[in-house]
């Protein structure tokens, strides 16, 4: 978008598409902003734009815009309250003479994009938090649009594949504020749609993502959705196994799995000689193997393999292996560098937050790095092909 474009719309006091704030002090109502363009309602097809740096009748607020800033800005996109991840861009501009920073967001593939549980929408002038007849619009937006692959449907399944316990009293509850469940009343197959767990129209088709988050049985229909688990005696595959496990069932019972299993493989030694209080040394830090082995679950791909994520525990190292390579900007140069990051399964990516398996997206290999520093561990190391990516933790020794 050119500055004569952006000139045209800064200077239209009466543009839905359009808000202005004369600073970033009040961060939610910024995040509500960005969601109600992503959802666009009225359906425009176009962007919409936030002008920090403006005052309400399009006076400049002399505000200065830094990089600290524009790094706050471009947070919300990956802080994990806007789910799924909006498409936006944010730019330093200077338009009429005045310092701006711009928020340019288009309109989501998939809405309802919901800020901290709560669905968005422009109305006129103002923002508003979505009716049911209003989200039930959005999500039939989606009905003509080229879906991601995590929201496809699965033509060959119903909806009695799909564990309705588990919607109803897990992953409602960790999705959406108390207060919005008790206003619901939409009727089951709603509020499956809505969720991206069902297709949209007149035969409702269990996505991917309903699959692999309440399917009673995802191996039948992603016959690749597991993680397999071997415990070597040794250092080569060749080596006795000692432990051998085929971890699946929908993801919630899947991660809750995983987590036991990894705890129970961890050597703890006890040193009780150098200090009077004991010091428990782990060969490796529970929070870095559950940060790249939640990484393999999500950044992996589910179409076109029957691979599984795999898991081989060595008795010097661990090796975690996911099918599929790097995904859009990510690329066998920059893997794992800070910063750099991409989504090939975006509402996977929503669901595992909703469910508390991961806590801020794109710090993931950071985090672990970290974690392994502290406990006296060599930094993982990174091989990412085309087909596969293998994470590499070596032993505390």
């Amino acid at each position: 978008m050119d500055d004569h474009q952006l000139e045209i719309l800064l200077d239209d006091l009466e543009s839905d598409r359009v808000e202005r704030k004369s600073s970033i002090a009040d961060g939610d109502k910024i995040a509500e902003a960005i969601c109600a363009f992503a959802n666009d309602l009225p359906n425009y097809q176009q962007s919409g734009i936030l002008f920090i740096g403006v005052h309400d009748n399009g006076t400049c607020a002399h505000l200065t815009i830094d990089d600290r800033l524009l790094l706050t800005l471009s947070d919300y996109r990956s802080n994990g309250k806007m789910l799924p991840f909006p498409m936006m861009v944010v730019q330093k501009r200077v338009i009429k003479g005045c310092e701006l920073a711009i928020i340019i967001v288009e309109p989501s593939d998939a809405p309802p994009v919901r800020f901290r549980g709560r669905t968005w929408i422009r109305v006129g002038p103002r923002r508003a938090v979505a009716t049911q007849e209003e989200e039930r619009r959005l999500t039939e937006k989606r009905r003509s649009r080229d879906l991601p692959f995590d929201i496809q449907p699965v033509q060959l399944a119903t909806i009695n594949d799909l564990d309705m316990v588990l919607f109803q009293r897990v992953y409602l509850p960790s999705a959406l504020p108390p207060d919005i469940i008790e206003q619901n009343h939409r009727t089951l197959e709603q509020q499956l749609s809505s969720m991206r767990f069902t297709s949209v129209g007149n035969t409702l088709y269990p996505t991917i993502l309903g699959i692999l988050v309440l399917g009673n049985d995802p191996r039948q229909f992603i016959p690749g959705s597991y993680i397999q688990f071997l415990r070597i005696d040794g250092t080569e595959l060749t080596d006795p196994i000692k432990d051998q496990k085929e971890i699946d069932g929908p993801f919630p019972e899947q991660l809750r799995l995983l987590d036991e299993i990894l705890e129970t493989n961890i050597s703890i030694a006890t040193d009780i000689s150098t200090q009077a209080k004991e010091i428990r040394h782990p060969d490796y830090p529970i929070v870095a193997l559950q940060q790249l082995a939640r990484n393999a679950i999500l950044h992996r791909t589910y179409e076109g393999t029957y691979a599984p994520v795999r898991i081989y525990w060595f008795s010097d190292r661990v090796e975690i292996q996911n099918p599929g390579g790097p995904f859009g900007q990510v690329n066998e140069r920059n893997f794992g560098t800070p910063g750099i990051t991409d989504y090939r399964n975006p509402h996977i990516a929503e669901a595992m937050k909703n469910l508390g398996y991961v806590q801020r997206f794109g710090i993931g290999i950071s985090l672990a790095r970290k974690e392994l520093e502290k406990n006296g561990n060599p930094p993982p190391e990174f091989k990412a092909e085309d087909a596969h990516v293998l994470v590499t933790l070596r032993r505390k020794t």
